[in-house]
Formats: C-alpha cells, structure tokens, sequence
C-alpha cells in the first residue's frame, strides 16, 4: 500500500500550508481513542484524493496556540480550508462515506469557482 500523503502541521508551517488548494486538517491528540480510527480512514482518503486536496494534521497537544486560535475544543475536529479560509467544520468521529460526500461536495464548488 501506498504512503499516507497527511502533512503534519505545527506553528511554523500551518499557515504556509494552508495556502495550497483546499485542505483538510485533522485535529487529533495521542490520548484521544476516537482519533485514531479517523487518522487511518484520513491516511486512506489522502492517498485516494492526490492531486485533488491536501490533508494535514495538528496534534493539540504540541500545538495549543493552534488549536486555540481555530477554536478547537472536542477532538476529533475536522476542519475543511479553502484558500486559507475554513469553510466547514467536522467535530467527533466521522462516517467516511459521509465525509466523502462532503469532500466531492467542496471539490465540485472548487471546480466551479476556478473555471
């Protein structure tokens, strides 16, 4: 199988990376079980969805000034940017067919507003 494409994020390269096409960040912490199935389905959707969105991840715990300044206070938080500009927030564990549907959802407006 293939590698994980996620890009770990900390204070010195988070909003460099934001820049790029739209992202997806994970906000997870090593003590926080429902974090885990969702970093490995994320592992599996940055190797599906290549070339279309980048996916990253911040650990809170090395990254509080992060996390603070996004507003994240349950874990697992996703959060969807576009452009540097959060557009849509996941929190708790998420349903990966659903969590498909929404990406497709942002990847088609992308499409839309860049042709």
């Amino acid at each position: 199988m293939t590698s994980s494409k996620m890009i770990a994020l900390n204070f010195t390269n988070f909003n460099s990376f934001l820049e790029s096409k739209t992202v997806l960040v994970d906000f997870w912490a090593e003590w926080c079980h429902p974090c885990k199935p969702q970093h490995r389905m994320l592992e599996e959707l940055s190797i599906q969805y290549d070339y279309l969105l980048n996916f990253a991840s911040v650990n809170v715990d090395d990254n509080k000034v992060i996390a603070a300044t996004h507003g994240v206070r349950n874990l697992p938080t996703l959060i969807l940017f576009v452009n540097g500009k959060e557009v849509r927030r996941f929190i708790g564990l998420q349903n990966k067919e659903q969590l498909i549907i929404q990406l497709e959802k942002q990847l088609a407006n992308d499409k839309i507003n860049n042709d």
